[in-house]
């Protein structure tokens, strides 16, 4: 292997070399030649970067130093039984299921059931063994972007993760859920779940990304590479709801064809500190990219939505609509960048972050941009940023509703706005009812504190 050297600004990047050098030989696909030359050249990137820090403008709101510092090691076996596996759908809308626990599959919780013709949905190790033709034209090559280290992080040390691919014109009646779940044990622990979705042409998708935490101190370091070719459909929704202690970084990058069309969802309420990273790029006329998100984040809580749509192609329209509550002495950043280049004419773009801040310590950082190099486009943004409105809570108290459940009535119906934008109606309503738990177990602690 070639000589790994870290820069000054690299921070704790050598633990993570150390790691690579000690775990290489043992890693999926090993004696793949072009798998072993992509983790080697993405290490060398993590290692001349490092973690990024808050000099770097689109870290500027986020603080890695404590992932940073903590010496991670490799998660031990834990048990898990089926029991204790949470999940967004009923089970009348369940359909196959991937479950990994601090990110090794585990086949015993799984259940992939008969899967259509042209349908295949594996743990992405197996799949190296069975198919890695399928896999080497678009594992770790989905637009990578070089100011994104953990990202190369994961590229370099991922053991397991998902699979799915959808043939020309294949299509899934019940959506797809990949559960990733986080034990912890005595000791900080670190895993790199990573996620390959390939639509072709004309197939069509739901998948549900699912990250859950039973408790302890973590870190999980995701990456999700989606391919979505000429006409194809995806429909994308994430749940994180990590440990309280947990760190739980994702980087989600997505090249799109002609006229395919991705509706992508991302509701936050786990994890000490997360953030979620979606980079669309489109490349070609008639592309629908749609991007929305709730959040919900209490206590010391920080969590970080990040994007960077880029319109290349003339024609295309994208979307964003993020909503979140920020309670306590919480955090929350929203970054949305639309980049729309020179050829990307008659481009419609818009976004809108809007926030409650329910205490007088809660914080958001917004930052909507726009760059255009076109002339004949359409985009917009807004952020909005304020408290409940009292005039409200005080109509639904004089019909007999207590404080603590009006605030709720209204917080919800700030929430559900956002989870309208979800199209699927069976994980809609699986997230409606996840917002709706957070909010009852908030009611139930300001009642306490009353």
């Amino acid at each position: 292997m070639a000589s790994l050297e870290t820069s000054p600004a690299a921070g704790s990047a050598g633990h993570w070399v150390d790691r690579f050098r000690s775990e290489a030989a043992g890693l999926p696909g090993a004696r793949l030649p072009w798998l072993l030359e992509r983790r080697q050249a993405a290490i060398q990137r993590f290692a001349e970067q490092g973690f990024p820090t808050r000099k770097v403008e689109a870290w500027r709101y986020t603080d890695l130093r404590d992932v940073a510092r903590l010496p991670f090691a490799a998660p031990p076996a834990a048990a898990v039984g089926i029991d204790r596996l949470p999940s967004v759908l009923d089970d009348a809308s369940r359909g196959p299921r991937l479950v990994f626990v601090d990110g090794a599959f585990r086949a015993e919780l799984s259940s992939a059931g008969s899967l259509p013709e042209g349908v295949t949905v594996a743990s992405l190790a197996a799949a190296l063994e069975t198919m890695p033709d399928r896999l080497e034209p678009h594992l770790g090559r989905v637009r990578p972007s070089p100011d994104t280290p953990l990202a190369a992080l994961n590229a370099a040390l991922w053991t397991d993760g998902a699979f799915v691919h959808l043939a020309r014109g294949a299509a899934l009646d019940r959506p797809i859920e990949l559960l990733f779940l986080g034990v912890g044990g005595e000791a900080p622990a670190a895993h790199h779940p990573r996620i390959l979705i390939v639509a072709e042409a004309g197939a069509e998708a739901t998948v549900i990304e699912h990250h859950a935490g039973l408790g302890g101190v973590y870190f999980s370091n995701a990456a999700v590479e989606i391919v979505a070719e000429a006409g194809a459909r995806l429909h994308h929704y994430k749940l994180q709801a990590e440990g309280a202690e947990a760190f739980h970084v994702a980087t989600t990058t997505l090249a799109m064809d002609r006229d395919a069309a991705y509706d992508g969802f991302v509701l936050t309420q786990g994890a000490r500190l997360s953030r979620s990273e979606l980079r669309p790029w489109l490349g070609a006329p008639g592309i629908e990219c749609r991007l929305s998100g709730a959040y919900m984040v209490a206590g010391r809580q920080h969590a970080d939505h990040t994007s960077v749509i880029d319109h290349a192609a003339p024609h295309c329209t994208s979307r964003q609509v993020y909503h979140g509550v920020i309670d306590d002495q919480a955090r929350a950043v929203f970054q949305g960048r639309i980049n729309v280049h020179q050829d990307a004419q008659k481009t419609d773009g818009y976004q809108l972050n809007r926030a409650l801040l329910l205490s007088d310590q809660a914080e958001i950082d917004s930052k909507p941009e726009l760059e255009i190099f076109a002339d004949d486009v359409r985009c917009s943004h807004g952020a909005t940023v304020g408290d409940l409105d009292e005039e409200q809570i005080f109509y639904l108290r004089a019909r007999g509703i207590d404080r603590a459940a009006a605030r709720s009535l209204l917080i919800a119906g700030f929430l559900m706005q956002a989870v309208e934008e979800i199209r699927i109606e069976a994980v809609r309503d699986g997230f409606a009812e996840k917002v709706r738990g957070w909010l009852d177990a908030r009611a139930a602690g300001e009642r306490r504190n009353a």
